[in-house]
């Protein structure tokens, strides 16, 4: 029995192969125009990494000039090294070079390179986020595909509620509280740092207790952030739910949990999997407060002494490097999402 449907446009293109040319030039056209707009984007970064720092209030050498008795031929001196007395163009050129040779310059602070305290600090602020990320991703999925099976039930009305009142939540706020109950009043886990005054010598003892502390801000993240992939999985399974394909898997006999499993999740993703990388990046960017809160050795809270100086150089630093990882999270969630979605590639 031969068919009677007409073979649509889309089947002939690619029988006669004459789609798979437009195909790749349309792709590859995508590709030029989401790495040019990072581009783009990366460059105003720079130039606002510059200018947006120049006009803050505050003079560095003012203020080690108040901390300190210094005489004005001093004053003249600590100008000269940070090379504050050069005229505004000159020292956007060494911004420049500095940026393109990812040096940085010298942090007026610490009195070393600011490349250097970036790739100290760097990877701790990535151990406390990524594993927020893993766990607010993995709870909050969890918790948003079962409320959106079940609209109106029990656990969707406790789910949802619990997680838009932690997303109100000011994150200093909550970091505050548990830092106060679980840390100050009943002493269940350290209230900072990274490690203990004195480490344990064991590796086994030393990760158990870089473990410990990070538990309140780890909590503390995961609390304010899991709530988006909640409310997300749980109105874009909601959608899923009427779809046609999921009345044909239970025609055929399937269980409900087996659809909602195989079918209706990993169609239901797509909507997730892009707030994902946006929100790696943000996560990363917004890990200021935590940190500063709990006395984390990353680069959140070498942001907030960076700013406290003022430290040019270092609060320079910070904001390209947590802009540049905003960025490229952004551009692979493009290329990933076009992948995924069938609607962008035919776009």
């Amino acid at each position: 029995m031969t068919s009677t449907v007409p073979p649509t446009e889309e089947i002939l293109l690619a029988e006669t192969g004459a789609g798979a040319a437009p195909r790749r030039l349309s792709a590859l056209s995508y590709f030029a125009t989401k790495v040019g707009g990072a581009a783009v984007s990366m460059v105003m970064v720079i130039l606002l990494g510059f200018f947006a720092f120049k006009v803050l209030p505050g003079d560095p050498v003012a203020t080690l000039a108040r901390e300190r008795q210094l005489s004005s031929e001093q004053i003249a001196q600590l100008r000269l090294q940070m090379g504050l007395d050069k005229p505004l163009w000159q020292q956007f050129v060494d911004y420049l070079v500095n940026v393109f040779t990812l040096n940085f310059g010298e942090s007026y602070v610490y009195k070393t390179s600011v490349s250097s305290l970036i790739g100290q600090y760097f990877w701790n602020t990535i151990l406390l986020t990524g594993t927020s990320a893993v766990l607010a991703i993995a709870l909050g999925l969890w918790l948003g595909q079962k409320a959106g099976w079940r609209p109106g039930s029990l656990f969707d009305r406790i789910t949802s509620g619990m997680a838009l009142v932690l997303w109100s939540v000011p994150t200093f706020w909550l970091a505050l509280i548990l830092l106060m109950v679980f840390g100050g009043t009943l002493h269940w886990f350290p209230t900072g740092g990274m490690t203990s005054p004195d480490p344990p010598a064991d590796l086994f003892a030393r990760i158990l207790d870089v473990a410990a502390h990070m538990v309140l801000p780890v909590l503390t993240m995961v609390a304010v952030v899991y709530a988006q992939y909640v409310m997300v999985m749980r109105a874009s399974l909601m959608e899923e739910k009427s779809a046609d394909y999921l009345t044909t898997a239970r025609a055929k006999g399937l269980r409900d949990d087996l659809v909602r499993r195989r079918h209706a999740v990993p169609n239901a993703l797509l909507p997730a999997v892009t707030l994902m990388f946006l929100h790696i990046g943000g996560l990363i960017a917004g890990a200021v407060t935590v940190e500063t809160v709990f006395s984390w050795p990353g680069l959140g809270k070498l942001t907030f002494e960076a700013i406290s100086g003022p430290d040019l150089p270092l609060l320079q630093g910070t904001f390209v490097v947590f802009s540049a990882v905003i960025i490229v999270m952004n551009l692979i969630a493009d290329f990933i999402y076009r992948r995924l979605d069938p609607r962008v590639r035919r776009g």
